[in-house]
């Protein structure tokens, strides 16, 4: 079999990106950084999997570092248990043999038709969802843990940066934060709830919109049809996420789902792109005399700025506040069941976490079905869910409240997040008059 050495900038460039990426979350995460020799292994099977197809097909291999973004990419969104780790290799097969086969003439030469990491996760979410097996994969703690690590917004961010300059795809980038942004800004003010809970655009949403969907292969060629991608980027995830929570199904799936879909529009997109059916909307109309690399570098300066702006403002970031057990308790009593039932889902986390005053509060919120809350309230010491159990054992409703301890705060005002590591009172105290929380005030 004839090998040639031939790497491609595209692909050592997002491999470098989404490598960066992995090693962050992998350095604040413990369980994700024991996970690296596993991904490592994957690497290896891929590029096997890759000769194969290679010699069997065409008789000869071209290297590169086309597996790696590929395998990257797989492993920011979706891993198996332990017991189903043999379907993450599946994965990365059916990536390559897509990739091979599933081909289509676009601008007079054959392409692949679909994002080769994208149309297998996608799969594997539709299998997952449809035999309701989302158990066997690690998708929630990997949303969880990611959202977990400081900066993470920040460092996506930075390290798409090249990509979006040399390949022209922060035109997609910023079409689908604005998108969303603007979505979510909306539903606020229908609702007063956010719609994706505490925040306004998730972190692996947003890994989605620089590292996965954006893809220059599979993807519209005009910068029209690009911002048109973008938007249905944003749009196609919404309403899987509306769907999914709807069904009461992991909605963790909702940024894997739209892609291959997408990737099936591009050619219309193109076609409604230059049919001049938008001219008014047509970016190309702008600044005709740069050349193409300069209009990247205008797209992105335009996407530096925008996510420089959103920043300020809490459109993406750590301190969003919808965090917080107090504007979800707000929204609860202005008549949202929504918010009632994510404020019921906050106390039961930090009652799992070994707050008393969370217990007390969830079985007074659960009524008759709180016995165990109650119980298990006055079991951590919190005097009135002790009065409450005497109250409930004698069948009398749940009625008596009190504030948190000191010693619950690092518990309470983490919101979202992991338990705070801070442990000084005033400062706690602080911090939680911050958030909402009226009776830590003064």
């Amino acid at each position: 079999m004839k090998i040639v050495f031939a790497p491609r900038r595209q692909h050592w460039l997002q491999a470098c990106a989404q490598g960066s990426v992995i090693l962050y979350w992998a350095w604040h995460t413990p369980f994700v950084w024991s996970f690296l020799p596993f991904i490592l292994a994957q690497l290896v099977f891929a590029y096997l999997v890759d000769a194969l197809i290679g010699w069997v097909r065409h008789g000869s291999y071209t290297l590169g570092f086309g597996p790696f973004p590929i395998v990257f990419s797989i492993n920011l969104f979706l891993w198996f248990r332990p017991g189903w780790f043999y379907l993450q290799f599946a994965m990365i097969a059916f990536a390559f043999l897509a990739k091979e086969f599933i081909r289509w003439n676009r601008d007079g030469r054959t392409a692949h038709v679909f994002n080769p990491s994208a149309f297998p996760l996608a799969v594997a979410s539709l299998l997952l969802l449809v035999t309701g097996t989302s158990n066997h994969t690690f998708g929630a703690a990997i949303a969880d843990s990611q959202f977990q690590a400081p900066g993470i917004y920040l460092v996506i961010f930075l390290v798409a940066l090249p990509g979006q300059v040399l390949f022209g795809v922060a035109r997609m980038t910023w079409a689908a934060v604005v998108t969303m942004y603007a979505f979510s800004l909306v539903y606020f003010q229908a609702t007063g709830t956010y719609f994706f809970y505490d925040t306004h655009i998730p972190v692996p949403v947003f890994l989605g919109m620089h590292l996965l969907f954006t893809d220059p292969s599979t993807s519209p060629r005009s910068e029209l049809g690009r911002i048109m991608f973008g938007i249905t980027y944003a749009l196609g995830t919404i309403a899987c996420f509306g769907l999914l929570e709807a069904l009461g199904t992991s909605s963790y799936y909702d940024k894997l789902l739209p892609v291959p879909i997408m990737n099936l529009l591009v050619k219309v997109i193109d076609r409604l792109a230059a049919s001049g059916a938008l001219p008014r909307l047509d970016p190309a109309q702008w600044g005709r005399a740069l050349t193409p690399g300069q209009r990247n570098v205008a797209w992105t300066s335009a996407w530096v700025a925008t996510f420089v702006t959103m920043s300020a403002v809490q459109g993406v970031g750590n301190t969003h506040p919808g965090q917080y057990l107090p504007f979800w308790q707000n929204a609860c009593g202005a008549g949202s069941h929504r918010a009632c039932d994510y404020a019921t889902e906050l106390l039961a986390t930090y009652c799992d976490s070994g707050s008393g005053w969370a217990c007390n509060e969830l079985g007074i919120a659960r009524k008759n079905r709180g016995q165990p809350d109650i119980r298990r309230s006055c079991d951590l010491g919190f005097a009135p869910g002790c009065e409450n159990w005497k109250r409930v054992s004698s069948d009398l409703p749940p009625a008596a409240r009190g504030d948190p301890s000191v010693g619950e705060l690092p518990i309470l005002l983490r919101g979202t997040k992991g338990t705070l590591a801070e442990r000084d009172s005033s400062r706690l105290y602080a911090k939680g008059c911050a958030q909402g929380w009226r009776q830590l005030c003064g």
